[in-house]
């Protein structure tokens, strides 16, 4: 497949990708929201592991802090299984169990609860393979067909509001780790799948590291 095979394959997943997650978004505005009542259940239920504002502790839980509300609602309504349907999309049995007490009207609060506190910053590690993040965020692998990240995440990983996520300080060992899973084909959920089967595991350490330190 010729470069701009790939690059089309690329744009047609993103596409696709944009189209699911726009109607997630026409329906996270039809529940109305309530951060109030989010945070009842942020400080009751998702403390453990997210942290009562959602700037989690540890690198094992996502940084959910100042993240896009939509996101943080589709990535909470694919870890429940959809009627008619065998599995959920996203699957995480510690997830699944949480969110199955959950109504989609708490999941909407807690996602705008999240979304509205304030995100703290993370720093890069790895001294070594900055420039080599840089490089992929920034311009991409074109041999390969792998987009600059910036293209969709922004020049300093703040995300685009309702398509793609907010990935500025995010803990690098949890990046690394969701980009095997879509490199692996365990997680499916998500436009990243066929980008990330393009990536080394050098690359994807490299990639995570240099997000993390993006202000």
């Amino acid at each position: 497949m010729n470069r701009l095979c790939k690059s089309l394959v690329v744009l047609e997943v993103v596409a696709a990708g944009l189209m699911g997650v726009a109607t997630g978004a026409s329906a996270a505005e039809a529940l109305k929201p309530d951060a109030n009542k989010g945070q009842a259940i942020a400080t009751s239920v998702c403390v453990a592991c997210h942290g009562a504002d959602g700037n989690s502790a540890s690198a094992a839980f996502p940084k959910l802090a100042g993240q896009h509300e939509q996101y943080l609602l589709k990535e909470l309504r694919d870890f429940k299984v959809k009627p008619g349907e065998k599995a959920a999309v996203r699957q995480n049995p510690v997830m699944a169990g949480i969110v199955a007490s959950l109504s989609d009207q708490d999941m909407a609060n807690v996602a705008a609860y999240f979304a509205s506190q304030a995100p703290k910053g993370g720093a890069a590690r790895d001294a070594a393979t900055v420039a080599l993040g840089q490089k992929i965020y920034r311009g991409g692998i074109a041999d390969k067909g792998v987009p600059a990240c910036a293209s969709c995440h922004g020049p300093t990983g703040q995300g685009i509001p309702v398509q793609f996520p907010r990935v500025s300080g995010q803990w690098a060992d949890y990046t690394h780790a969701q980009l095997t899973a879509f490199e692996q084909g365990t997680r499916k959920n998500d436009v990243m799948q066929p980008i990330a089967s393009r990536l080394t595991d050098t690359e994807m350490k490299a990639v995570a590291d240099y997000m993390a330190g993006l202000h």
